[in-house]
């Protein structure tokens, strides 16, 4: 396998995300000695556009299309992203070269004055980006006030500390990444908030004919992780999901089995289909999987609920 000399790894500019990447430039320097590693930092469309919901402007792929503009011209060799922001088709020409383990996937509660969602009083204010925890907020505790949360992790924690939410919601593995687990109030567990496909996974992007990269990635995938993130992205991408429909796909590994759960909502939770498979740990197939429970919340109503979504 021929490694080269110098490889540069396209990302956004938010704390996060260089997190990211530079975890993943430390990994490949310890595999592969001598590489040289570059940054190439980028300011996203949906980071230059945080005043607006993403449902709104085009979902979360707004923060992918740059970095694979630097990937088609060349300006870049890789990205890396989180899962859970990359679209569920990716366009032609470009492939996820790895999955890395898996960092914890499900959602925390962050509150100054409260132990856990159940505690919030009627009329709470709680703050997510996300019409997936929205929803879910919603029908279980329709009493409370969801309010759009734009920004990076640093700023959402600030408006709450300023006094403008109750309780936010933001990903247990962003959190931890950055070392802020210690703001975390509580950790809602899959049955409260079912998290998003792919969260708490790194993905990285190449051009798919590069197969030198192709090469110098795969010992970074996961196996385990892989099949899980695949297998949820094929239940979203089956019902056409993104940040625009709030639905939730989550594979748990098991002792000879994997728990496969899924939902599709309205937003303001009213109506739900949820589905759950128990797929084979032997199982090798995670999109068939994934098709699957589709069509299982199919049946269970989630194509109307879908048809009743409004049109961003």
């Amino acid at each position: 396998m021929s490694v080269p000399d110098v490889l540069t790894i396209a990302t956004r500019e938010s704390a996060l995300a260089l997190w990211q990447a530079h975890h993943i430039r430390d990994r490949l320097t310890a595999l592969h000695p001598g590489l040289r590693v570059e940054i190439l930092g980028m300011t996203t469309e949906g980071d230059r556009r945080l005043g607006a919901s993403l449902a709104k402007i085009g979902g979360k792929g707004l923060f992918v299309k740059e970095l694979e503009s630097a990937l088609a011209q060349g300006r870049a060799d890789i990205a890396v992203h989180s899962m859970k922001d990359v679209p569920m088709q990716l366009p032609a020409g470009f492939a996820i070269a790895a999955i890395t383990a898996r960092e914890d996937p499900r959602d925390a509660f962050v509150s100054l004055r409260y132990r856990r969602l159940a505690e919030l009083p009627a009329g709470a204010r709680v703050g997510t980006s996300s019409l997936r925890r929205e929803s879910q907020i919603r029908a279980r505790y329709p009493q409370l006030d969801v309010q759009p949360l734009r920004g990076n992790v640093n700023t959402r924690l600030r408006k709450l500390d300023e006094g403008r939410y109750d309780a936010i919601i933001l990903a247990c593995a962003g959190l931890k990444r950055l070392g802020l687990a210690a703001r975390i109030t509580a950790i809602l567990g899959p049955d409260e908030s079912l998290p998003a496909a792919g969260q708490g996974a790194l993905g990285i992007e190449c051009r798919s004919e590069r197969a030198d990269l192709l090469a110098l990635l795969r010992p970074l995938d996961d196996a385990a992780t892989a099949w899980c993130v695949r297998a949820e992205r094929a239940v979203s991408r089956a019902l056409a999901g993104s940040c625009v429909v709030p639905i939730g796909a989550y594979a748990e590994p098991g002792a000879g089995v994997r728990r496969l759960r899924g939902f599709v909502a309205s937003p303001d939770g009213t109506r739900i289909a949820r589905g759950e498979l128990a797929v084979p740990s032997t199982d090798a197939d995670p999109e068939a999987a994934g098709q699957r429970l589709a069509d299982q919340l199919v049946a269970a109503g989630a194509r109307e609920i879908l048809a009743a979504l409004p049109q961003p």
